[in-house]
């Protein structure tokens, strides 16, 4: 039973992790990676402390989740240039300086 549940919540936690990549990159872009590390690091050291093994698997899971986004976000990026996602007008010359700076194909 313990599997299933690990299973499921692994699931839940990727689906989660996948809206937060998109909407950090369009707010924050790349700026947001160093808050991914951090609670990456927060939740190993979190996996690593507690002694029952379903929070502490949940913990690792977590942790792993954030650092596949960063390099998720780097990836997200480039899919905005190619035009697969919306840019963030706020943000409109800092995607035009990416664009003269990176040979990126649409």
């Amino acid at each position: 039973m313990e599997g299933i549940i690990i299973g499921v919540v692994t699931f839940f936690l990727i689906g989660i992790f996948h809206p937060l990549v998109i909407k950090g990159e369009y707010y924050f872009g790349k700026k947001i990676n160093k808050y991914f590390a951090l609670f990456g690091l927060i939740f190993v050291g979190i996996s690593i402390y507690v002694n029952s093994l379903i929070p502490s698997i949940f913990a690792g899971v977590i942790a792993c989740c954030c650092f596949w986004s960063i390099g998720e976000v780097n990836e997200q990026e480039k899919r905005v240039l190619k035009g697969w996602f919306k840019e963030n007008p706020k943000r409109k010359e800092y995607y035009e300086n990416l664009r003269k700076n990176k040979n990126f194909d649409k």
